[in-house]
């Protein structure tokens, strides 16, 4: 089932009724005039099974122990944002399998051939999508980059995603001279870091719900880092959300700051149609598909990620 991704950007009150997430207005609930047969025809439910990932989005939105217990309980991925209404904390639970510490063990044993040799499809799949993604909405020559793609070897020890990674920018966003990609750069910097935010929830809830610990990556090791392995995993799904950004601005351009719109549409990055092994997937799904080959690999039931391709 696909789950869906809930974004609150206004003041409201979140509580918990008989597994469903429970959504009140504070205005109408302060407002004593107004009758409680109104007050109760305001609510919205959802069952809490439904929901995959949470956005919150305002300082006024105020949660209950209750829900949030429930909701990590679902694996469901909550997302915070800053006072520039951008992603800036993300909340997972501890456990999301019944095998949790035979799979920590594995991962934390697996060898580091292995590592290298993941680490070389990522960035194969990565180039490869990155080329795709160039085809598409720039029609500019890849060749290059598909042969960068097919020369990476075991660790990407020659850097191919770095040297892919300048020429992709630089014919992603043509009319922007020297671009370059960046948290704090200039527009579409901003999209790009929302669209990134939302795929990194979706990748590391995903982690969790195959027994793995996102903090233990196969490249990233930066120690202050808490996901590295799904800054790891989520590499070769970056192309979907950068699609979706040049799609966007080569409606609207580039915006200084984000929109509800905006917003709405990288939200919509998690059901973004994906093919994987052949077969057709919403994003969040192929996610899943993805991380848990990674455990089948860890385990040593293969030596094969089964990574994204644009369709």
């Amino acid at each position: 089932m696909i789950k869906k991704t809930l974004y609150f950007g206004n003041p409201a009150y979140l509580s918990l009724r008989s597994e469903q997430i429970v959504i009140k207005l504070p205005e109408v609930e302060k407002c004593a005039t107004l009758p409680d047969t109104f007050k109760q025809s305001a609510e919205r439910t959802l069952p809490i099974e439904d929901v995959g990932v949470v956005v919150l989005n305002h300082k006024q939105i105020t949660l209950t122990q209750g829900l949030i217990e429930k909701l990590l309980d679902n694996n469901v991925a909550i997302i915070t944002c800053d006072s520039r209404r951008m992603p800036v904390g993300l909340m997972l639970p501890l456990s999301g399998n019944t095998t949790q510490s035979e799979r920590f063990r594995e991962q934390i044993d697996v060898s580091e051939p292995l590592k290298k040799q993941l680490w070389q499809q990522t960035i194969r799949a990565k180039i490869t999508n990155q080329a795709e993604v160039l085809q598409r909405f720039r029609a500019c020559n890849v060749k290059n980059m598909l042969h960068w793609a097919g020369e990476v070897r075991s660790g990407d020890t020659d850097n191919f995603e770095a040297r892919a990674a300048a020429y992709y920018w630089s014919q992603a966003f043509p009319n922007i001279e020297h671009f370059t990609r960046d948290k704090e750069g200039t527009p579409p910097n901003n999209l790009l870091n929302y669209g990134y935010a939302i795929l990194r929830a979706v990748v590391a809830r995903a982690l969790v719900a195959s027994g793995l610990l996102p903090t233990l990556g196969i490249h990233h090791r930066n120690r202050y880092n808490a996901y590295c392995l799904a800054d790891d995993m989520m590499e070769a799904y970056r192309p979907f959300v950068d699609s979706a950004v040049l799609e966007l601005t080569n409606k609207i351009g580039y915006p200084e700051e984000l929109t509800t719109d905006h917003k709405a549409h990288l939200l919509k990055i998690p059901d973004t149609d994906v093919l994987v092994g052949g077969r057709m997937s919403p994003l969040a799904l192929a996610v899943a598909q993805s991380t848990a080959s990674l455990y089948q690999c860890f385990s040593g039931e293969t030596r094969k990620l089964k990574l994204p391709e644009l369709p």
